[in-house]
């Protein structure tokens, strides 16, 4: 520069680099494309015209070689003339066709959406179905259950029925035999008239006769009591047979109505598939599609990953080639750069900022 500040340039694809002459990693300023209007030189000396209307001083700086000024020149021209080409508006055709691939990403997007929501649909369908056909076994074995304990229910009525009709029987017999016995006493006690042996004969009979019928009505008494003790645990059984019978009907009922609920989402005629075939039937080529995108998305994971391996192997050869001994200064600032996480984007992003009016006074002070 006017100071006899040796500095490196570089000439990049963004615009002029310049460097210290320590350091020719980091740029401690630069100039874009967009903000040069005119390069030219004049022996070693070469002058940087910038297109702010408030500065226009230019930015002068001086080469050692004379022979390779013609060469930086023609990096500057085809640099800049490719810079502004990329940055130039798109013609007609390219933006119809930049319009028609948008429009066909947008559409495979649509596509791509609908093919999303109907699998989401697909899916929670059959987790419905699934857990419906858990809720029909649930109920199967309730119902189970319930019949189970409705037979048991019959069988111990049945049962207490077949007690109740024996001790029925038990107390019929006892009535007759107690019947009996009062007939022969009463007869006995008509013939007892006839001597004073046989009175005393039957006397002592019809004591017997009568402990007997004590006895015997003592015995029917107590079968009564089991009599009216069975017909009330029959009575009890039948009313809790009652309660179990309707118990069932109405968890029929109720099942039936769960039913009536499960059958529509589980019919293949739903009104769900019925929507969901139709739109399979009328998008054919759908499927094809969205097969075909899943290829180029596993493709591009596939190679991006293989590169980022290819990239972490290089950097792993490099640094097992790396000798301390020769490491350079350069070296050591490519390191702390990247401890710092720093990228050459960061780097220019930072170098770039302030006008270019700032950035002229900076070269010029280097």
């Amino acid at each position: 520069n006017k100071k006899n500040t040796e500095v490196w340039l570089g000439v990049t694809a963004l615009g002029l680099n310049i460097y210290n002459k320590e350091n020719k990693l980091l740029p401690v300023t630069t100039f874009q494309w967009n903000e040069i209007l005119h390069i030219s030189f004049d022996d070693r000396k070469f002058v940087v015209k910038t297109n702010d209307s408030k500065n226009p001083k230019p930015v002068i700086f001086y080469s050692q070689k004379l022979r390779i000024n013609k060469l930086i020149l023609d990096l500057c021209v085809g640099n800049h003339d490719l810079y502004m080409k990329r940055r130039k508006p798109d013609t007609m055709e390219i933006q119809q066709m930049k319009a028609q691939a948008k429009e066909e990403k947008q559409r495979r997007q649509v596509e791509r959406n609908k093919l999303t929501r109907e699998k989401q649909l697909r899916e929670a369908a059959e987790r419905e179905k699934a857990a419906m056909e858990q809720r029909l076994m649930q109920l199967q074995e309730e119902m189970r259950a319930a019949n189970e304990a409705l037979h048991r229910s019959e069988e111990a009525a049945e049962l207490l029925a077949e007690k109740n009709r024996l001790a029925e029987e038990e107390a019929m017999l006892l009535s007759h035999k107690a019947q009996e016995v009062e007939q022969e006493i009463n007869r006995m006690r008509m013939t007892a008239r006839k001597t004073e042996e046989e009175k005393m004969y039957l006397e002592r009979k019809t004591q017997e006769a009568e402990m007997l019928t004590a006895h015997m009505m003592e015995e029917s008494r107590k079968r009564a009591l089991e009599a009216d003790k069975l017909k009330n645990e029959l009575i009890h059984a039948r009313v809790a047979e009652k309660e179990a019978k309707e118990k069932l009907l109405n968890f029929l009922s109720r099942t039936s109505t769960e039913s009536i609920l499960i059958t529509p989402s589980s019919s293949p005629e739903s009104p769900m598939h019925e929507m969901h075939s139709y739109d399979l039937l009328a998008d054919g080529d759908m499927e094809q599609l969205s097969l075909e995108i899943e290829k180029e998305r596993v493709e591009y994971l596939a190679k991006s990953k293989q590169v980022q391996n290819q990239l972490k192997e290089l950097r792993s050869e490099i640094e097992q080639l790396k000798i301390g001994e020769n490491q350079c200064p350069l070296d050591d600032i490519n390191a702390e750069q990247l401890r710092l996480g720093e990228t050459k984007y960061s780097t220019l992003k930072k170098v770039k900022s302030g006008s270019t009016k700032a950035r002229v006074a900076f070269f010029e002070e280097l």
